[in-house]
């Protein structure tokens, strides 16, 4: 596993720990998934309760391949190992990818556009410059525009362990790409 892998899977680990208190539990995901689809003012209900749906995996996911121990909270180390797993979290980042993307494009045009990326990226937490970066690192076209099968493979590739130097490594800081 790169060191590229390791600073971006902690970065989501402190993201998604919405209250600060060093492990995940199903309310930071509750939390999230409620940020994440407040965003999304011009998607359908079927997308937003897909969201919602996908960041319940998420935390299902991890709880089921995880909680040994059945505390109900997943360390960082323990997360670490599950997400850096491909066949333990691939199914489960897909979902996640693909629900993401599709609250990124409420017209269905195939296409998002950067206020939208910035708002629902901004709503888990990443930071206005990085998330600027990450998106022309995306080579949008089309009046600033990404596609969005584009965002489902930079989020699938922001997870994998053996990749290095990719769009997804302009969200953390100090990370050379």
């Amino acid at each position: 596993m790169g060191t590229e892998a390791t600073r971006r899977v902690a970065l989501v680990f402190s993201l998604f720990d919405a209250n600060a208190n060093g492990v995940l539990e199903q309310d930071d995901f509750d939390l999230m998934a409620e940020r994440v689809v407040r965003e999304a003012h011009a998607s359908d209900q079927a997308a937003k309760d897909a969201m919602r749906g996908a960041f319940r995996r998420y935390w299902t996911t991890l709880l089921t391949e995880l909680d040994a121990n059945g505390d109900g909270e997943i360390s960082f180390e323990e997360f670490q190992a599950c997400v850096l797993s491909p066949e333990r979290f691939d199914a489960t980042i897909a979902v996640f990818a693909e629900a993401l993307a599709a609250l990124g494009d409420p017209d269905g045009d195939g296409l998002i556009e950067r206020p939208l990326f910035m708002a629902l990226m901004r709503a888990i937490g990443f930071e206005a410059a990085n998330i600027d970066a990450l998106f022309d690192a995306f080579e949008p076209a089309d009046g600033d525009r990404i596609r969005v099968e584009t965002w489902v493979a930079g989020i699938k590739d922001y997870y994998a362990p053996g990749k290095a130097g990719i769009p997804g490594d302009h969200l953390v800081v100090g990370t050379a790409v």
